[in-house]
This record gives structure tokens, C-alpha cells and sequence, in this order.
């Protein structure tokens, strides 16, 4: 016997029929993304490389979906206070952390805790550009070259400085001292265009800072460049020696941009940002940006990038334990 009249069962199988396609129905009518304003947020202040590179492929992105970026500067912190507001928001997407190897390779290799885990609080999006860094000083200061520079270090121990504004900046100075053999007090800043600010004050003797932000008080006269940082000559600074080239042999380090989302962002919307910002790499702010700071684009899958970054942060370690840093 059946259970339902013949009338009321089409009803009821039609009504059920229609109740399993809804989540089906329901996904296919959500917005694509994105559906509305994405926010890169930055570690360092306005004006640092990492703000610069994040803007020029905001433009981009803002281009290719129709929907707007802002970007959001948390600098402080070494990039722990940027790199852990993104680790905690929805992972949706229209969060994205614009960084480099500050956040996530060097920094829990600085510090005995960090607010985020590098690797299990984010999604890898795609790498977005490499590059080196500029050992600069005043323009005013009498040291000419390398080698100046550090007889003035070794007769002064521990009465020059030099001031950083990121991990990068920082790992480096901190390099040079051990492989040089020169004892140069640490001065630590919230990015690196205040650290400039203070050198070009007079605060500070020297800091081994990014291009972007170097190149420009170099041009205008207002800073020297001494040598570049890794093996290969800057396309901005060809008259500048690498500091292997002047003396430090074996000397080479260098820096590098990613993108990560929350973790748990979903596979589709981490392949449609890798997609959007691989592009945005090759656009002509990008390429203004790349060629502007002499550094170049470079992009990966996400699980390019994860592997990248295991590779970076035990190399990382390396050389922080190598140079005597402690851990704060």
C-alpha cells in the first residue's frame, strides 16, 4: 500500500528533489569573487617597497576585476602586528597579506614567540618579486668605500651604528658584522624610510636598506651607496660594487615579496588571486615599481610558494644562528 496518495507524493518528491539541489542552487547564485573591495594589508609603513610593489598591483588587480583595493599599512613589530590581523581575518579572500621574508621566514627565527604561525595560519598565494639590497650612508660622511667604512668600525668597536627597518635590513647589517669582524650597534626602526630619515639626520652611521626605498636619496645625492648585497650587480646601481666585490667575500642577500590569504580560504578564490595578481606583476605599475627599485617579478603556484618558503626559512635560520642573533 502506498504511503502517499499518488498527488501527494509527486508533492513531496518534487519538494524533496528541490530541497537537495539547494546548496547546489545557492552556490551557483553566490557572487564570483570578487564580489566587493579587497584590502591588501602591508607590514610596513607607506612609502617602504612592500607599500609601493602593493599599490602598483592594487591598480591592477582594481583593472582587471572592477572591484576597488585598499591598502592597509600595520607597520610595527617587525610585520608580526599585519601578519596576525590577516591570520585572524575570515578567510574569504578580500584579505590578503602583501609581504616578504620578514613575516614569513625570518621572524620566528628573531623571536621566541610569534602571534601567528607562518605556515599553518596561511594560505600561500604566489610569490610576486625578488630583489637586493643597498649599503648606504650620508652623503656627508667621509667614508668613500667599503673598506673605509669598516677601518672607521674596527678602530670605533661598538661606537657606530646602523639602523634597520625590516628583518631583512636587519639579518644583513647583522651578516656584515660577523663576516667582516666589526662590532656596529643595532638600531631597530618600524620600516626602513624612518631608519633613512634618521640617517640622513645623522642619527645613525649606516644601514643596509632595500632599493626602492634607497635609490631614490641616492639619485637626489642626499645618500652613498657603497655596495649591493648579493653577487649580482643592481640594473639601478651598475656603478655599485656587490660587497662580495669589495671585500666581504661570500657575502649575498637578498629579500622577496609574496601574497598569503588566511588559511582556509578556498581553493578557488587562493587559483582566482594567484591568477589576478600573477598578472598584476606583469602590468606597467609593476613593471614601473621592478625597474624602479631594481628588483624583478617573480610568481609561483601556491604550492611553489610553500615549498619556497620551507626552503627560506631553514636558510634563514642559517644564517641568523651563523651571525649570533638572538632570539628576543
Amino acid at each position: 500500500m502506498n504511503r502517499f496518495p499518488p498527488l501527494h507524493r509527486r508533492t513531496w518528491l518534487a519538494t524533496a528533489l528541490a530541497a537537495a539541489t539547494l546548496p547546489g542552487l545557492a552556490q551557483a547564485q553566490s557572487p564570483a569573487y570578487p564580489a566587493k573591495p579587497v584590502t591588501f594589508v602591508v607590514p610596513f609603513a607607506a612609502g617602504s617597497a612592500t607599500d609601493q610593489l602593493a599599490r602598483a598591483l592594487g591598480q591592477s588587480f582594481t583593472e582587471q576585476t572592477g572591484q576597488s583595493v585598499v591598502v592597509d599599512n600595520r607597520a610595527g613589530a617587525s610585520g608580526m602586528i599585519a601578519a596576525q590581523y590577516v591570520a585572524k581575518a575570515p578567510a574569504d579572500g578580500y584579505m590578503v597579506l602583501i609581504t616578504t621574508n620578514t613575516t614569513h621566514a625570518a621572524n620566528e627565527h628573531l623571536y621566541r614567540k610569534l602571534p601567528y604561525d607562518p605556515v599553518k595560519d596561511f594560505a600561500p598565494v604566489t610569490g610576486l618579486g625578488k630583489g637586493g639590497q643597498v649599503l648606504v650612508v650620508n652623503a656627508s660622511a667621509p667614508y668613500k668605500n667599503v673598506a673605509e667604512l669598516l677601518a672607521a668600525a674596527k678602530k670605533n668597536p661598538g661606537k657606530m651604528s646602523f639602523g634597520s627597518g625590516s628583518s631583512s635590513s636587519r639579518v644583513a647589517g647583522e651578516m656584515l658584522k660577523q663576516m667582516a669582524h666589526v662590532d656596529i650597534l643595532h638600531v631597530p626602526y618600524k620600516s626602513n624610510p624612518l631608519a633613512i630619515t634618521d640617517l640622513l639626520g645623522g642619527q645613525i652611521d649606516m644601514m643596509i636598506t632595500d632599493t626602492s626605498t634607497g635609490v631614490p636619496q641616492i639619485k637626489a645625492g642626499k645618500l652613498r651607496a657603497l655596495a649591493y648585497s648579493t653577487q649580482k650587480r643592481s640594473t639601478q646601481l651598475p656603478d655599485v660594487p656587490t660587497l662580495d666585490e669589495a671585500g666581504v667575500k661570500g657575502y649575498d642577500m637578498g629579500y622577496w615579496f609574496a601574497a598569503y590569504a588566511p588559511a582556509g580560504t578556498p581553493a578557488p578564490v587562493v587559483a582566482k588571486l594567484n591568477d589576478v595578481l600573477g598578472k598584476a606583476t606583469k602590468s606597467a605599475a609593476a613593471k614601473g615599481f621592478f625597474d624602479g627599485s631594481g628588483s624583478e617579478a617573480w610568481t609561483t603556484t601556491p604550492e611553489e610558494l610553500a615549498r619556497f618558503q620551507s626552503g627560506e626559512t631553514r636558510k634563514w635560520g642559517q644564517v641568523i644562528k651563523a651571525a649570533g642573533i638572538e632570539a628576543e
